[in-house]
């Protein structure tokens, strides 16, 4: 029998206004204990490039880098089985509590999905947004998603506008 996977805390603070999603940590990022670790997992350069601050390499600068603008992160599954690190690959998915997480930053204005698999999935297991709230979908930033570089860092920078400090 697999072992269930379980996602990290989510990186927010009260007065967030931008969510990003993404679906569940891949291997690489649950070996280190923290969001998007693989080295060619392009969602630290993008955050860095569209909020104009260097990489941030360790956990603390990851951190500061979001929620310094305002911006939430975490995942939609709470935990699921799943061996590997692709997103077809889960199963008996567990939703994380939103309601909770929206009581505690209710200025979130706008969510993000860090790919399809993670809109998809937040559809089908929460559905609701808060109120006033605007989503879109997200190219992912995963190496398995083969859009270049540039075209995924033009969608982030144009899907976050207005929406971080």
């Amino acid at each position: 029998m697999e072992a269930r996977i379980e996602c990290f805390p989510p990186v927010a603070r009260g007065d967030a206004r931008l969510l990003i999603l993404g679906t569940m940590p891949s291997v690489e990022s649950l070996r280190q204990s923290f969001y998007y670790a693989h080295p060619r997992n392009a969602f630290w350069p993008v955050m860095a490039e569209v909020l104009g601050a260097p990489v941030p390499e360790t956990v603390e600068e990851k951190c500061a880098l979001l929620t310094g603008h305002r911006v939430a992160l975490w995942d939609v599954a709470c935990s699921c089985v799943r061996p590997g690190s692709l997103d077809s690959a889960m199963r008996d998915v567990l939703p994380n509590d939103f309601d909770s997480l929206y009581a505690r930053c209710p200025k979130i204005e706008r969510i993000l999905f860090n790919g399809d698999t993670a809109r998809k999935l937040y559809m089908r297991l929460v559905g609701r947004m808060p109120e006033g709230c605007d989503w879109a979908r997200m190219p992912s930033t995963s190496p398995a998603y083969t859009l270049p570089y540039a075209r995924k860092l033009e969608a982030w920078r144009a899907g976050m506008e207005g929406y971080y400090d």
